[in-house]
């Protein structure tokens, strides 16, 4: 695979290639840009992963786990997107969110990669409230329906 092409002028949060006066090959800038707002609009990774899949299918983002390897090295956090038989990698920013298919979960990137665990249901306690309990247990369930909280 071709090395990333390096884009001397660059948008400032997601470096998308900005076209300049009399710009040569322009479709090379525009479809570069194009490629990566495909991969950020509505964002979706397959799943979290240190190597890249041996057969990838054009389309496919993943995100690089810490300690990437092959290909992805270098590139822990990114969203790593196979688009025209290249890699294409974004660094995330803070308030970068994603939807990981895998878990049926939404992450969200504020310094690092997050993603919300379980919450308990309440027990114990000195006064036991049922309703109280049964509402939580509700916002709960809408909570994972969502995609916010795991539901594993």
């Amino acid at each position: 695979m071709s090395d990333p092409i390096q884009f001397e002028s660059t948008s400032p949060r997601f470096d998308l290639p900005l076209l300049y006066a009399g710009q040569a090959q322009k479709e090379a800038f525009v479809n570069e840009a194009l490629s990566r707002c495909d991969m950020l609009l509505h964002g979706t990774v397959l799943s979290e992963r240190t190597d890249p899949p041996e057969n990838p299918a054009s389309g496919e983002t993943w995100l690089v786990a810490a300690g990437a390897t092959g290909m992805w090295a270098g590139r822990d956090g990114h969203l790593a997107g196979f688009q025209g038989g290249n890699w294409l990698f974004v660094a995330p920013r803070d308030g970068l969110r994603i939807f990981d298919l895998s878990s049926g979960q939404e992450r969200l990137f504020h310094n690092f990669w997050r993603k919300s665990s379980l919450p308990l249901e309440p027990l114990g306690g000195m006064t036991v409230d049922v309703q109280a309990r049964a509402t939580i247990v509700e916002l709960i369930g809408v909570l994972q329906a969502l995609g916010i909280v795991s539901s594993a």
